[in-house]
């Protein structure tokens, strides 16, 4: 169960639990959840609109073949036994990354674009980065 702490009703939700699992003599985890931000997540969904439109993929196909299996496979690719076909490979999500992981999967994916050929844009380039996202409505049936 996730807590936000910042949050009055989550910290007494927090508090009521961790009691209960005190009072049962239960063994627990508790680790600090620091996933990725919000502008983590358009900056990458920019960036890989400008690989979707430079290919003409669609913006599913390009997260999932060149960001997470090409370019972070050791972030995103996972063998998990399944009953019926034996090992198979499933692909984590990236709501399931933290903050670092988000920003080296992230790195790698603008170097990878740079080396070759597409114009990945920095963070900080806000008028390029509005036009991209311009250009991703325009063509949003597409991709």
């Amino acid at each position: 169960m996730l807590y936000d702490l910042r949050q009055a009703l989550d910290r007494e939700r927090f508090k009521a639990r961790a009691n209960a699992l005190y009072a049962k003599d239960a063994i627990v985890e508790l680790t600090e959840k620091a996933g990725r931000t919000g502008r983590q997540n358009s900056y990458l969904h920019l960036l890989i609109g400008v690989v979707a439109m430079d290919t003409g993929v669609t913006l599913e196909y390009a997260k999932r073949e060149y960001f997470k299996r090409l370019v972070n496979a050791d972030l995103f690719v996972c063998e998990v036994e399944d009953r019926y076909r034996g090992k198979i490979e499933v692909l984590r999500s990236s709501a399931s990354l933290t903050k670092e992981q988000m920003v080296t999967a992230i790195d790698r994916f603008k170097r990878w674009g740079t080396e070759n050929g597409f114009y990945m844009p920095e963070a900080h380039d806000a008028d390029i980065l509005r036009d991209i996202e311009i250009s991703m409505k325009r063509m949003e049936q597409y991709l």
